[in-house]
């Protein structure tokens, strides 16, 4: 979320430093523009990561309880 608001934020300085003629605010916006696009794709590489470690979890967990209960049937 908060890649998305720098990255909204950084747009409107970015247009209004071009409508202004005023270089720096422009610089400053599309700073700020791809500074909130490298935060979204953080937060996406991140959720992806949890999800794996979440389903790898699930799974280990399947194993080990399919390896207890093969121990105790014999």
């Amino acid at each position: 979320m908060a890649g998305k608001i720098e990255k909204s934020k950084g747009k409107v300085k970015e247009a209004v430093g071009s409508l202004t003629g005023n270089k720096e605010l422009e610089s400053e916006g599309k700073i700020d523009r791809r500074a909130g696009e490298a935060k979204e794709k953080v937060g996406r590489v991140k959720s992806k990561v949890e999800e794996v470690a979440e389903k790898s979890e699930r799974k280990a967990t399947k194993a080990i309880d399919n390896a207890k209960d093969a121990a105790r049937r014999k």
